[in-house]
């Protein structure tokens, strides 16, 4: 189990990272077309008119895919920014139950806004919503990027909460004792 959910955690930041790649290949694209254009038009005395249609819609959806399936990897690898500073200062029988109450506090939050944002995808779907750029896209399919992002959060919010409450390390101690690398269980 513990390999399966690695694998997902992993495969969900390499998504993100794909997102982020393509987003760089949409922009630089849509650079070289305006050169090309602004070049034929000094030239010709008329531009070309290329484009990317809808370039800033698809960089906006897949910066969100990027940022919310980003989320579960960086975690898992302490990237967060966590307010450590009371928790550390407690004395170690405290510094559990604290630990705990947040892990639970991060499950129950993100799992409030899985629900909710699968009810929004679920009516972009059942209502047929469109984007409003040129190339219309139906809604559900980056609110889905969405989604799969919290979802993933939210198990690996269960995941470290369930580590910390049979008493193993989470994940992202690791990163809090100054090594900057996640602690994994392969």
């Amino acid at each position: 189990m513990r390999r399966l959910l690695d694998y997902i955690y992993r495969g969900s930041g390499a998504v993100a990272a794909s997102a982020l790649c393509l987003i760089c290949l949409l922009v630089t694209t849509q650079v070289v077309f305006r050169l090309i254009d602004a070049a034929a038009g000094a030239a010709a005395g008329e531009r070309l008119g290329l484009v990317v249609p809808s370039a800033a819609e698809f960089s906006g959806y897949l910066l969100a895919a990027s940022s919310f399936l980003a989320l579960a990897y960086t975690l898992r690898h302490g990237g967060h920014i966590r307010v450590s500073l009371l928790a550390n200062r407690l004395p170690d029988a405290c510094r559990r139950p604290v630990e705990l109450w947040c892990l639970a506090a991060g499950s129950a939050v993100t799992a409030f806004f899985c629900w909710h944002t699968a009810a929004m995808v679920v009516d972009s779907w059942r209502f047929h919503e469109m984007s409003y750029g040129i190339i219309p896209v139906p809604l559900w399919i980056p609110q889905s990027f969405m989604l799969a992002g919290l979802v993933v959060l939210t198990v690996a919010f269960v995941d470290d909460f369930l580590a910390s409450l049979v008493g193993s390390e989470v994940s992202y101690a690791g990163a809090e004792q100054g090594d900057g690398d996640a602690v994994f269980a392969e």
